[in-house]
């Protein structure tokens, strides 16, 4: 069996080529980034296509900080399409292809006319279920929100329509596509997995202190003003709520106006993985209370490090773990639940720790990315059978 890839950027598409290569399997992975970030992956260069034309600029604007949501949209749209006409140019001859969703349909089409399946990869909620959540909460909090580009919304349901199967991480995002009205022969569930090597408890919380972590974007996505209300109802004389991520200063002012931002707060931005193994080790509760997330990986890193986990079921969280044994899942926009199960966790350290045990336990029995790509394979068979 040959399976190509294609993604704009790198995201767990890169741990899925590492397990089809080790299985003689890859053909090739396009991707946007340019080869020089990408030295690291363990992938020969023979089976690296690197488009980088638009992504690079699109990257360089935004870091500089003079890019605007106009020139977001456009360039990133312009990205997608430019990758997807480049990779069904160049697709080499395979039995599988696997396009990450909005950038995947011309060489989905190329790819299927000639006799290979299509494999649309979605890492979140169906496009439209994501937008309509998006829209509804960006009109709670009173945010300015353009909702997601049109043409982006009819290229990758187009994509869904065309893919011989769409790959889903979470029950959440499975669910969304069938309300959707996809059929649920068409849907596969791959849950995403944990590098476990670099992942592992390497200290232990502040028995003095109650230190919650939040790891990702920050946005209206991630739920973070229900993560703030309840870290505000949270008792304890040495609390602190720390960020790491992508900051949003829009957010933060709009948290100081409602009131609902402390100077026990921490913004470390974005940190390398061996200091984040450090964060989540050290962090007595990793918080992630989206409002949509397809799978949400740093929960799995986090229970990996040892630390517990409170999301929403609006997440991967329900596929992860156990309600009460290693965290606690709660219905998205809960503050109340929220804070309930931080004020648990803050006044019973036993509690805490026998769930940061089976915490460790649960990640090494769902498994690293091996077994990812062990199902993503079998799933490729099936579908050639």
């Amino acid at each position: 069996m040959k399976v190509a890839l294609s993604t704009p950027g790198k995201f767990h598409s890169f741990d899925l080529a590492r397990e089809l290569h080790a299985a003689g399997m890859l053909q090739a992975i396009f991707t946007s980034y340019p080869k020089f970030k990408l030295h690291d992956e363990r992938i020969p260069a023979e089976r690296l296509k690197s488009f980088p034309w638009i992504h690079v600029p699109y990257m360089a604007l935004n870091k500089w900080g003079v890019a605007g949501p106009l020139s977001n949209r456009v360039m990133e749209y312009l990205g997608k399409r430019a990758l997807d006409r480049y990779v069904a140019s160049h697709l080499p001859e395979c039995d599988v292809f696997v396009g990450l969703s909005g950038s995947g349909l011309e060489s989905g089409r190329r790819a299927r006319l000639r006799g290979a399946r299509y494999v649309c990869d979605r890492g979140s909620a169906h496009i439209q279920v994501q937008n309509e959540l998006l829209m509804a909460e960006h009109d709670r909090w009173g945010l300015p929100f353009e909702g997601i580009d049109p043409r982006v919304i009819d290229l990758e349901c187009a994509e869904y329509d065309e893919a011989d199967c769409i790959t889903v991480p979470s029950q959440f995002a499975m669910r969304s596509f069938l309300d959707a009205g996809v059929p649920f022969h068409k849907l596969r569930l791959l849950p995403y997995g944990t590098n476990l090597k670099r992942f592992n408890q390497v200290g232990s919380p502040n028995p003095l202190r109650f230190d919650v972590l939040f790891v990702g974007d920050m946005s209206l996505q991630k739920g973070v003003p229900y993560l703030l209300q309840a870290f505000q109802r949270l008792e304890h004389p040495h609390k602190r709520l720390h960020f790491v991520g992508t900051p949003s200063a829009p957010l933060i002012e709009h948290m100081k106006r409602s009131q609902l931002w402390s100077d026990d707060i921490r913004v470390w931005g974005h940190v390398p993985q061996a200091e984040l193994k450090r964060i989540m080790s050290v962090s007595h509760v990793l918080v992630l209370p989206s409002i949509q997330e397809g799978f949400g990986m740093v929960m799995a890193q986090a229970l990996a490090c040892g630390c517990p986990v409170i999301a929403s079921k609006s997440s991967g969280a329900p596929d992860l773990f156990e309600h009460g044994r290693e965290g606690y899942l709660t219905a998205e926009r809960d503050a109340d639940a929220i804070a309930s199960h931080l004020q648990m966790l803050a006044d019973q350290p036993q509690v805490r720790q026998a769930m940061s045990l089976r915490a460790r336990a649960r990640v090494v029995q769902i498994g690293g990315w091996r077994q990812y790509g062990e199902r993503a394979q079998q799933i490729y068979r099936e579908l050639l059978a």
